[in-house]
């Protein structure tokens, strides 16, 4: 097993990353900003390095100073948490030529999968359900012309290097066709460094349903049930929850089966999330792999038992998976809710600054996954959420009624935050009921 992990991250992923480690009895490299001096993650790690301002591209997306703190401090594996360099596949290169592990999948899936486009492509020779569209990126307007007339208005422009909802565009009628396709590639290159756009039929409607896997290096492949991630605002998830409310055993069954056949045409291993649109006759579609942690990954913890970081951990280490597909069953119900630092009354405006006051909920079911305390300084620099809080019942309605109870215990002071729009948000009948889709939340903030 590793004796040292870097932790390539920030904030609650970097720190729950270190938990994970110190159960496993292997010390941890924290890596931090200028701006992120004082933070938690900075403190409880066995060391510490500074690896420059503020400025994400000149410290948290600086592979040379990450590269650097692994040397100095003699870090044998790096653990990239998500976003940031997680889905780098040149970070992973690298550290593979420097004879540092990357807990993560190999480049060259990271490569395939990461591009959207080629995903797609390869789901679709494997039979694998994908939504009718593109067969790689757009190479002229009026190709895309014709593409959108033969599979039907509305159509999504969605960047092949995307995620985290940048770079999608939906395009209504041919008339919006080139003007939209413009906005998404402009989009594209200002945040992924690619304008390769590609483009697809828009599902209207549907529910937003991923299939956690987990994949060791000697061929092994289980899924771990689902997460419903319906609950977005402008393609943010904001609440998630397994199992889904729609979900039966036979199309679990289905999904996952075709979230192994994924991952294995991939030739991939790590833990990773297929994602899928489910419409209205529960058909599903594939729509993209994630190959890190995901946000969300503590509600597939709490209904399968199986710690996720900790099995990254070991596949990186070249171990086998310490259980099989008959070992995993979903047994009650887990919801989360993204704490975010934002003003819902101001359009959700980032709220940065200082928390005077701060009360996390806690008992039974209740876990909260946050790098914040009292006197903690919010800084403007990175993403909003500070915590996540998730709750675990033995059916939906006590996971809904735990969530009611504990939103109404957290209290955060000196900052804004959405805890109050969450509450509502789980007291409203659509959710309550389990009714919802990918237009909920657009449709709740209107009435």
């Amino acid at each position: 097993m590793f004796k040292k992990i870097l932790i390539a991250n920030r904030g609650e992923i970097a720190v729950r990353i270190i938990r994970a480690c110190r159960e496993l009895g292997i010390r941890t490299v924290a890596v931090y900003s200028t701006a992120d001096k004082s933070s938690l993650h900075a403190q409880i790690a066995d060391e510490a390095v500074c690896i420059g301002p503020a400025d994400s591209s000149k410290s948290y997306l600086n592979v040379e100073a990450i590269m650097a703190a692994c040397e100095i401090t003699g870090a044998d594996a790096v653990h990239p948490g998500f976003g940031f360099l997680s889905e780098n596949s040149r970070f992973a290169q690298i550290c593979e030529k420097c004879g540092i592990t990357f807990i993560g999948p190999s480049p060259s899936s990271i490569d395939m999968l990461g591009d959207k486009a080629t995903a797609k492509k390869t789901m679709e020779n494997a039979g694998i359900p994908v939504i009718p569209g593109s067969k790689g990126a757009i190479e002229s307007i009026g190709s895309a012309k014709e593409l959108a007339s033969k599979i039907g208005y509305p159509v999504l422009i969605k960047a092949a290097a995307g995620g985290g909802g940048r770079g999608i565009r939906i395009v209504n009628s041919e008339d919006e066709l080139e003007a939209q396709i413009t906005a998404a590639k402009q989009e594209a290159l200002s945040f992924f460094s690619d304008d390769a756009v590609y483009l697809e039929k828009f599902i209207e409607r549907p529910r937003h349903v991923e299939i956690q896997i987990a994949a060791d290096k000697h061929g092994n492949v289980v899924y771990l049930g689902e997460r419903d991630c319906s609950l977005q605002r402008r393609h943010q998830k904001v609440l998630e929850e397994s199992p889904s409310p729609v979900m039966t055993e036979e199309l679990r069954a289905k999904m996952g089966q075709a979230a192994v056949q994924a991952t294995k045409v991939s030739n991939y291993y790590n833990v990773g999330t297929i994602e899928f649109l489910v419409d209205k006759n529960n058909d599903f579609y594939f729509m993209e792999m994630n190959t890190r942690i995901q946000v969300e990954h503590p509600v597939t913890e709490f209904v399968t038992g199986v710690d996720l970081v900790k099995t990254q951990i070991k596949i990186a280490d070249g171990q086998e998976l310490d259980f099989t597909q008959d070992d995993i069953s979903v047994k009650g119900h887990s919801i989360e809710c993204r704490i975010n630092a934002e003003c819902p009354e101001k359009n959700f405006r980032p709220c940065p600054g200082v928390i005077s006051v701060l009360y996390t909920p806690g008992g039974p079911g209740i876990r909260v996954d946050s790098a914040v305390y009292q006197g903690y300084t919010i800084t403007p620099y990175y993403d909003s959420m500070i915590s996540k809080l998730i709750v675990y019942g033995k059916d939906r309605q006590e996971a809904i009624m735990k969530m009611k109870w504990a939103l109404s215990e957290f209290i955060v002071g000196g900052i804004d935050t959405n805890i109050d729009f969450q509450l509502e948000l789980i007291k409203s009948e659509g959710f309550e009921k389990g009714n919802y889709d990918v237009g909920f939340i657009e449709d709740f903030l209107s009435k």
